[in-house]
């Protein structure tokens, strides 16, 4: 699980609620110097959302999410299939609607407007939300990227041509909406698709001041800051902690092999989720020069121990049990988990955080 995490990344596009039409905005008549487009008249008051979804009992509960990290923001409950949710945003920011505490979601990029969803329990995907010009950028995006579905659904990113196609729609949607608050999300979706950090700054830089300082600007920023470090095509800086049995292991012992050197923890529920597809991978290739090391960032070593067994994690195993503190976390600078490198047997990274179908695609292309 991350310190800082993108809820929004998590969730299927086809979950995402869609409006009917997009309507037109009042404008004021004047154009905004910075993206071309009209400026319009927005509710400086705040925001409010009026919800009308059948098929739930009165008094379900419904949630307004962070989208940034799944955090309740404001709760209320369902009456004669009707909610509402009042607030006041800094800046524009993507809202996670729950129901009954428990998924499908409601998805809307929300900002200080008057906000109508309309949808049914059963069909919540195909929920119609209109009012927020913001949630209309927000379609956009995905009608843009809908045909590039299968990309991001399987990290397969072996079609090449596709993987261009992708990249191409997603440069020209930042070069046009540039004063968009969706535009960072567009930037986050081609780095999805390209390994290469310098392309998602050069986007990124593209992006108007206000958009950069928002909370999704910043996390882009920071996840460009992340990808500088410990960049692919780099040595991994060496360290030595101790294993199991409190014997030291340094990671250049290790020299020769193609190594994923894998963050995790028995209390982070996203890594063990992952850590079969681990499993799996280990087994299918560790007969062709490839092992894996996992760093835990436990802080018991009984419930570090059990997890290996649990999960059936049987390759090399360090911590300090110092939790976030872990000496080689802190090293790598590591604020986020799963997080993994995979190094070549010269210790050079060739790949960050492969997760799924990713790790394996990987695996395939080097392990031939």
């Amino acid at each position: 699980m991350k310190i800082f995490s993108l809820f929004i990344l998590l969730i299927p596009s086809w979950l995402i609620a869609q409006s009917q039409t997009i309507k037109k905005s009042t404008s004021t008549g004047k154009v905004s110097p910075a993206t071309n487009k009209p400026i319009t008249k927005k509710n400086v008051d705040g925001f409010s959302i009026s919800g009308l979804i059948k098929g739930f009992p009165d008094g379900t509960n419904v949630s307004l999410l962070n989208g940034q990290t799944g955090a309740p923001e404001s709760e209320t409950t369902l009456t004669n299939n009707t909610f509402s949710f009042k607030g006041k945003l800094v800046t524009p920011d993507f809202k996670i609607i729950l129901f009954d505490k428990k998924p499908p979601y409601i998805t809307l990029f929300l900002d200080n407007s008057n906000v109508q969803i309309r949808g049914v329990k059963d069909s919540l995907e195909i929920a119609v939300v209109t009012g927020s010009s913001s949630h209309n950028d927000f379609i956009k995006l995905n009608q843009l990227l809908a045909p590039y579905e299968k990309l991001f659904s399987s990290n397969n990113l072996n079609n090449v041509q596709e993987v261009a196609s992708a990249m191409a729609a997603i440069e020209n949607f930042v070069k046009r909406e540039s004063g968009s608050f969706v535009a960072p999300l567009a930037v986050i979706r081609s780095s999805q698709l390209s390994p290469e950090i310098g392309k998602t700054e050069e986007l990124f830089n593209q992006l108007s001041t206000e958009v950069k300082n928002t909370p999704m600007g910043n996390y882009v920023a920071q996840q460009i800051v992340e990808s500088k470090r410990n960049a692919v095509g780099t040595v991994l800086t060496d360290f030595t902690q101790a294993d199991t049995s409190d014997k030291p292991v340094r990671l250049s012992s290790y020299r020769g092999k193609y190594v994923l050197v894998d963050f995790w923890a028995s209390w982070c529920g996203p890594c063990r989720q992952e850590n079969p597809n681990v499993v799996a991978n280990y087994n299918r290739f560790k007969s062709k020069n490839f092992t894996v090391l996992g760093v835990s960032l436990d802080k018991t070593k009984s419930a570090w121990l059990e997890a290996i067994a649990a999960d059936g994690l049987i390759w090399g195993h360090v911590s300090d049990l110092q939790g976030w503190k872990n000496s080689v976390a802190q090293l790598y600078q590591i604020n986020s988990i799963p997080q993994n490198f995979l190094i070549g047997p010269d210790g050079k990274i060739i790949a960050k955080n492969l997760r799924g179908p990713a790790l394996e695609s990987k695996l395939e292309s080097i392990l031939k």
